[in-house]
């Protein structure tokens, strides 16, 4: 990433290829979300990165922590060098996708990128019994620099890594652990329609070769449960019993 800045002059950042120059028109933000590899972002509001309890923590996991969130909310001062601007540049994309992945949980985050996933926007699920179900992006952890982004189906229930490269490169923790399910419940796609998907089973002359995985967990824990309400049963009778003797024994005694 080559960052330039001129005394006087405001600040702009040349990225190499197609990406946007970060111009004085534009805000960092709109900036930042106009680039082709943050196409899968929202843009945040302002109001929102300036209330300090949204960004708790977040100091932590950001190094020139104060300087990230100036450049985020265009306070950013011209007294810096090219290399710490190039720093305080990488701090503040990290920054915003932390930002940004408690963002998309608000009522109005989560819209936005409902308009994106009406689009398709993060693919479609590989699954042939999903009949191409929209995707989802999530984290396998809301820690940055953990694990990148995959892509979650709401209808098998299943996480994916993603077919687009720019998705692919985006880390997980800009969209964390919660969104995707939170997601499905808001939106209603866990249903009675697709709770259940069907399952393929190879077959060889009509015979099945072997059962899904999931029907033999689910068979195993379906036995469990009868096994564990059938010593319940029996140690209620056998409590019955004991204390119907225990009557008998009274009665005759009398």
């Amino acid at each position: 990433m080559d960052n330039t800045s001129e005394p006087g002059d405001s600040m702009e950042y040349s990225f190499s290829g197609n990406e946007l120059d970060y111009e004085e028109e534009a805000s960092w933000i709109e900036w930042f979300c106009s680039l082709k590899r943050s196409e899968f972002f929202i843009e945040v509001d302002d109001e929102y990165i300036m209330d300090d309890f949204n960004l708790t923590g977040l100091n932590e996991h950001v190094i020139y922590y104060d300087d990230a969130l100036d450049m985020i909310l265009d306070r950013i001062d011209d007294d810096f060098s090219e290399d710490e601007i190039g720093t305080i540049e990488s701090s503040a994309q990290l920054l915003y996708g932390l930002i940004h992945a408690r963002y998309i949980l608000t009522s109005k985050g989560m819209h936005l990128i409902f308009e994106k996933y009406q689009t398709q926007k993060y693919g479609l699920c590989p699954n042939v019994s999903c009949n191409n179900f929209p995707l989802l992006p999530i984290g396998l952890s809301d820690l940055p620099n953990v694990n990148s982004c995959k892509v979650y189906c709401a209808t098998c229930n299943e996480v994916y890594n993603p077919k687009s490269t720019r998705l692919a490169s985006i880390d997980g923790a800009f969209f964390g652990t919660s969104f995707a399910p939170l997601f499905a419940l808001q939106y209603g796609l866990v249903t009675s329609k697709n709770k259940s998907p069907q399952y393929y089973v190879p077959r060889i002359y009509g015979f099945a070769v072997y059962r899904n995985k999931r029907d033999l967990l689910a068979e195993e824990a379906e036995a469990e449960a009868e096994l564990e309400a059938e010593t319940e049963s029996n140690e209620f009778k056998k409590d019955f019993k004991g204390e119907s003797r225990l009557l008998i024994h009274k009665k005759s005694s009398r």
